[in-house]
């Protein structure tokens, strides 16, 4: 009994040839390619028409300081109580209860502020509202 162990050769795959394929389809591509330079090309792009869009309502802003104090599109209003902050509301909106209202509210206010805010444009109706916090030192 042999048992000596029989050399393997290598299997595997000779990619010579497969270079020198690759290579002469290289070089036949490049000579029998012609390349040509347009000087421009016609297209005819699509055009659109519609009604005139109007530009997007201008947005109100209540903002509402540390202390509690409103103050609506720059206007301080002279104390705290609902019926002023909705006064002062439909004068500056004007009657167009659509408008995007923004109530923004400094982050150490009290939540009854803008509560009250909230509470003024609901009962103003207005459909469109956002509310943001700022930090106390942006005053």
């Amino acid at each position: 009994m042999q048992f000596r162990r029989q050399s393997t050769e290598q299997e595997g795959v000779n990619l010579t040839p497969l270079i020198d394929v690759v290579f002469l389809l290289l070089i036949f591509f490049m000579v029998s390619t012609t390349f040509t330079k347009e000087s421009h090309l016609q297209l005819n792009l699509p055009e659109a028409a519609g009604p005139q869009v109007e530009s997007p309502p201008s947005t109100i802003e209540i903002l509402i300081n540390a202390d509690g104090s409103y103050s609506v599109d720059g206007r301080a209003l002279i104390n705290k109580k609902l019926v002023t902050l909705k006064s002062a509301l439909s004068e500056v909106s004007g009657g167009e209860y659509n408008r995007p209202l923004i109530i923004t509210a400094d982050a150490t206010a009290e939540h009854q502020a803008v509560v009250r805010a909230m509470d003024a444009a609901g009962q103003l109706g207005f459909v469109h509202l956002s509310i943001t916090t700022r930090q106390p030192d942006e005053q």
